[in-house]
């Protein structure tokens, strides 16, 4: 039986360090005992809040439930053949510690998404991306547990419904299924995708025979850790807002009215717009108030340095938003999840 804690501090498990509390917390190790704490919160008639690195959370106050600290883990090879290799890997594993352990043995595909925080089981609920790759690139299958029936079902890629920073899990079966393990098809046969600009810049003069997976997780890691800042050291949940997607039409109006505006095909008829330099040119990058902030190198990063509560950190949220939507007619939408 998992150990059920009362009114515990989540301070310590959320990036942003809000302190707020739970009214219960429990970590669960394997599925039964997330089936034991499944159960006791339907007892307790308790709302979840299903934790893993906390990266991806706003705590706007006190949580009136259970607080799930997902710390299942685990990998295991499925199978392989001469171009291909299939890896289940448990939800509680962290994300960075998956893209080394591939890198280890040269598997291809990860690379890009090196530095990424949170868990394995949170990646696809927000098909996470970064420099030209999506987990959807990547993704086999996953495990997950029925909220209400506690009995294990298996998801395809195409049950998914992946999207941009999306899933099914955050739409139609929002808050139904947790994500006990993620199953991953890696190249073992090289596949560097340098399609991001500035990868393709930096890599431009090297043969693609010549490039590993370590050199472009190395050459991420950097790009990262100069533009977003360690949690660790600065309370942030790294992009507070996803890039707006409009018709390719209004993209091409702000672009005319907005020359320098960073605009990236998504498909025939949707373009994405850089969010942070909307914000930026707002005039919020390096902005701070009641202990939040606006990071100076990237404004995409709202900041906590002064450990202000979650109402504070969604008020200048919401000031951002209203200052890029007078000036650009372009509605920003928060990247993480906001509890309760």
């Amino acid at each position: 039986m998992p150990l059920f804690l009362p009114d515990f501090n989540l301070k310590n498990y959320n990036t942003l360090g809000v302190s707020a509390s739970a009214r219960f917390y429990v970590s669960v190790t394997n599925e039964q005992e997330l089936r034991e704490a499944l159960q006791f919160a339907a007892q307790e008639n308790l709302p979840l809040l299903i934790l893993g690195g906390g990266s991806n959370i706003v705590l706007s106050d006190n949580f009136p439930g259970l607080a799930l600290h997902m710390r299942i883990q685990g990998k295991t090879l499925v199978s392989e053949n001469d171009e291909y290799v299939w890896l289940q890997v448990a939800a509680g594993e962290n994300w960075h510690s998956l893209v080394e352990y591939s890198l280890k043995y040269h598997y291809w595909g990860l690379e890009n998404l090196s530095l990424i925080p949170g868990s394995v089981g949170a990646a696809p609920i927000q098909n996470i991306g970064a420099y030209g790759v999506e987990l959807k690139d990547v993704f086999e299958e996953l495990s997950a547990v029925d909220i209400r029936s506690g009995l294990s079902v298996t998801f395809i890629k195409d049950s998914c419904a992946f999207g941009y920073r999306d899933s099914v899990f955050k739409n139609q079966l929002k808050d139904q299924y947790i994500i006990t393990s993620v199953t991953f098809k890696l190249n073992k046969i090289p596949q560097p995708n340098l399609t991001y600009p500035v990868l393709a810049e930096r890599f431009a003069h090297r043969s693609i025979n010549e490039i590993n997976p370590q050199e472009i997780s190395q050459m991420v890691c950097d790009i990262r850790q100069q533009k977003l800042p360690d949690p660790a050291q600065i309370p942030n949940v790294g992009s507070f807002f996803k890039n707006p997607v409009v018709a390719r039409n209004e993209g091409a109006r702000l672009q005319q009215l907005f020359p320098d505006l960073a605009v990236y095909p998504v498909d025939e008829s949707h373009v994405k717009l850089a969010a942070g330099w909307l914000i930026e040119r707002a005039g919020w990058r390096g902005y701070s108030e009641n202990g939040t902030g606006v990071h100076a190198q990237q404004a995409l990063v709202l900041t906590n340095p002064g450990g202000a509560d979650g109402k504070a950190i969604l008020a200048l949220a919401q000031k951002i938003q209203d200052s890029v939507a007078k000036k650009y007619g372009i509605d920003l939408e928060p990247e993480p999840r906001i509890y309760p």
